[in-house]
């Protein structure tokens, strides 16, 4: 089965342009999806697939800006290019800080559109990669017991066996056992992999496991 090509979402109410970069995306090979409005783009939120969204600032109705953080509140992961004629510093440098891929200005060579697109697309994928490995390490750590969760905390810390056996009042012999079943469930051959795992999941700063 052959992989979709990614979909490019244009939102411009300039019809000119809309058309236009359409044209030269689909000739380029991306699936596209135009609009000529925040609202017409909201009626079927975007998301789930390889995708990013061309938005430009000046809109009747609904901003770009504020059509961005919209998304961002209906949890749109997708990245957003800001491509628009009336570009300044003060809106480009807000827009980067609230997450935008980039910021280019009309008129942008097909060169240009392409890397930036492409970069954003490169971008997402992985995160999409590392929210799927997240979520993967997470469901593993649900499988754990309640004190095998305990004995997880503090394997990662660097406890010794002797040291976890006093702190929650057990034997070494039974530590070891929940060590064993812990690193199974993981499915983990070494504490550092376990420690790994645990910074992924936040449940760790990053230098103790580094």
């Amino acid at each position: 089965m052959t992989e979709m090509s990614p979909v490019i979402h244009v939102v411009d109410d300039d019809a000119s342009f809309r058309t236009a970069v359409g044209h030269l995306l689909s000739a380029c090979g991306y699936r596209i999806s135009l609009a000529c409005c925040a609202e017409q783009l909201l009626a079927t939120v975007p998301d789930g697939e390889p995708a990013c969204i061309l938005l430009d600032v000046q809109m009747a109705g609904m901003s770009g800006p504020e059509l961005h953080n919209r998304l961002t509140e209906l949890g749109c992961g997708l990245p957003v290019i800001f491509i628009t004629g009336h570009g300044d510093i003060a809106t480009s440098v807000q827009a980067m800080k609230t997450g935008a891929e980039d910021f280019l200005t009309k008129p942008v060579t097909k060169e240009t559109l392409i890397e930036v697109i492409e970069r954003a697309l490169r971008r997402y994928q992985h995160k999409r990669e590392q929210d799927a490995r997240v979520a993967t390490l997470r469901s593993l750590y649900f499988r754990l017991t309640p004190r095998e969760r305990e004995v997880f905390a503090l394997l990662v810390q660097g406890k010794p066996h002797k040291q976890i056996a006093f702190a929650l009042g057990t034997s070494e012999r039974t530590i070891k056992l929940h060590r064993h079943n812990v690193m199974q469930k993981f499915q983990v051959q070494s504490l550092a992999e376990l420690a790994v795992s645990a910074e992924r999941l936040g449940l760790l700063p990053f230098s103790q496991c580094s």
